[in-house]
């Protein structure tokens, strides 16, 4: 098969879905060499895709077709015509907003959320109006949707009324070569010496914004948190400035234990391991996830997890975190006092997070979309559930 993949919703590698493309496309890498790919990749993001040249077609796009209404017109006028000139079988698009209407080839795409239909208030009017009217039109048009939790596959079938047989879930893998609990101490050691942080603390990384993050509500039970439970502890936000960021930095200004709260700003993708092993828990008490890959991320890194009870981290997390009602700052605040003074308690939630981690393997992902690009193009409707899937059910 030729298969093409648009890369161009990545936002410079700084978003989920920009960490999903760049791991499946590296999996895909490491072990697929019976089909040919082209890359379709913004010329800023070239760099991104330096591990990709010897063995993909990238094909350049120019930067003049970034902001996302000329990205969307993009697709629907001129990708089709590349899809046809290099011959593909396959395109996938690894976003909703992005699906195309017109059908060079058998198209699939990945939708990783349905945040429209599910967070009030997300986006703005327009985008609103795009997610939830616009798109469950492009939707149908696809021959295959991939969906990255039950979750979301649940939606999709609820809200783009997508017949079952044309969505599967196929969920986010783990680069495990990368995430592990090796090298803790010198992680710890390193902190400190570059930003004199030093443990105990809670870390949260995701992006700032506001109020889908819900750095409100943390903020919020971190300040009950101190006031009740004087200790040490600090709150590390990492992640960079996104819708509504001016609510969140106001409210750690006015915090009375401003001087705890850290915040990092963007942390580059290598660097992560490091602060997931340095960090004594990781919360993640976001209003709703279509997966939720950092706590995954931090469970791998021997990180105890606390996380959000709503959305599809708890199918992810499966039991090996502790959770929260992330809309309660009560809650909250319970659970950041129970993981700060119970020992025993962390270490049951380690070890039962680097068991769930091990279920998780972006070659599994690779495979399975593999999977899923031959039944698109062979024109067979049916479902494909992951490994990681499975073993989730059980």
């Amino acid at each position: 098969m030729r298969i093409g993949i648009s890369t161009s919703v990545i936002q410079r590698g700084k978003s989920g879905v920009g960490q999903h493309v760049l791991a499946l496309t590296r999996a895909l890498v490491a072990s697929e060499t019976r089909h040919e790919f082209v890359l379709f990749v913004l010329e800023n993001d070239l760099p991104l895709f330096t591990f990709a040249r010897e063995a993909m077609q990238i094909v350049p796009v120019a930067e003049r077709h970034r902001p996302a209404v000329r990205d969307i017109v993009w697709h629907q006028t001129q990708l089709p015509a590349l899809a046809r000139a290099h011959r593909l079988d396959v395109l996938h698009v690894p976003s909703y907003r992005r699906m195309l209407w017109p059908k060079p080839c058998a198209l699939v795409a990945t939708i990783h959320d349905l945040a429209p239909f599910r967070v009030p208030k997300k986006y703005d009017l327009a985008r609103m109006f795009y997610g939830r009217v616009v798109v469950r039109q492009l939707a149908r048009r696809q021959d295959h949707i991939v969906a990255v939790s039950r979750d979301t596959a649940q939606d999709i079938a609820k809200y783009f009324k997508v017949a079952a047989d044309r969505i599967s879930v196929v969920h986010n893998g783990l680069a495990h070569e990368r995430f592990s609990p090796v090298g803790a101490e010198q992680d710890r050691a390193m902190l400190a010496q570059r930003h004199g942080l030093r443990p105990p603390f809670f870390l949260y990384v995701a992006r700032l914004e506001h109020p889908a993050k819900n750095h409100a509500r943390l903020i919020a039970a971190f300040n009950h948190f101190k006031t009740t439970t004087p200790s040490p502890w600090q709150l590390v936000l990492c992640g960079s400035d996104w819708h509504g960021a001016g609510v969140i930095h106001d409210l750690v200004r006015r915090s009375p234990f401003a001087q705890d709260i850290r915040q990092m700003g963007f942390v580059a993708d290598a660097e992560l391991p490091a602060w997931y092993r340095a960090a004594t828990v990781f919360v993640y008490p976001s209003i709703f996830e279509g997966f939720g890959l950092p706590p995954l991320e931090a469970m791998a890194c021997g990180c105890p997890v606390l996380a959000s009870a709503l959305g599809a981290v708890g199918e992810v997390c499966a039991g090996a975190a502790a959770t929260a009602d992330p809309l309660d700052v009560a809650d909250l605040t319970r659970q950041l006092a129970r993981l700060a003074g119970d020992d025993v308690f962390r270490s049951q939630l380690r070890a039962a997070g680097l068991a769930r981690a091990r279920a998780f393997d972006w070659r599994r992902t690779a495979a399975a979309t593999l999977e899923i690009y031959a039944r698109a193009a062979a024109g067979r409707a049916s479902p494909i559930l992951t490994s990681a899937l499975a073993n989730a059910t059980h």
